[in-house]
């Protein structure tokens, strides 16, 4: 009864301190035990999400920061409609890009951009036609690419632009 007790007031604790702060910057440490079941088990399940959503975040920066080094000019960050995200949408030159931005910490499950299947690209397919359509960019050509980061925290990342990586699943429904 002691143990459930005292369970109780740490995940009141953690409800509490979450509510107070949306951001906290954490060592590279955290972020190896953000899909661990040591993390659920120290930090609760929401917790490991959320460092798992951390994770994921330093990754787009990452790559938000590759990419203008190559020259693109980031247009929006995190592009939020009801369809889904866009994690960054960027200008190379006179073509509109939508990135999809997916980090890990090893390649166990297979490369970070294996994750984009038929079903993700058509997501992203929709999101970017909401995307051109609300900024009358339907004029303009478009391309898909897929950055990929391996971090597993003790080292700089591995980074690999995958430039068109897909073209729009279905028929011409980005250019209609």
């Amino acid at each position: 009864m002691a143990f459930e007790s005292q369970a109780a007031r740490r995940d009141a604790w953690l409800r509490q301190r979450n509510n107070k702060r949306n951001y906290v910057k954490l060592p590279l440490f955290f972020s190896k035990l953000a899909g661990s079941d040591l993390a659920a088990r120290l930090l609760g399940t929401d917790s490991a999400n959320w460092l798992a959503g951390w994770l994921g975040d330093k990754g787009e920066r990452q790559a938000a920061r590759y990419l203008r080094r190559q020259g693109f000019k980031i247009l929006a960050r995190r592009f939020r409609t009801e369809l889904g995200e866009l994690d960054l949408v960027a200008r190379d030159g006179a073509c509109t890009v939508f990135v999809e931005v997916k980090t890990r910490r090893s390649d166990l499950a297979g490369q970070p951009h294996e994750a984009v299947d038929r079903a993700k690209q058509a997501q992203l397919t929709r999101l970017a036609l909401a995307f051109l359509k609300r900024f009358r960019l339907l004029e303009q050509p478009a391309r898909f690419d897929i950055v990929s980061i391996l971090w597993d925290g003790a080292q700089e990342p591995q980074i690999r632009h995958y430039r068109n990586a897909f073209e729009p699943p279905g028929r011409g429904q980005l250019f209609s």
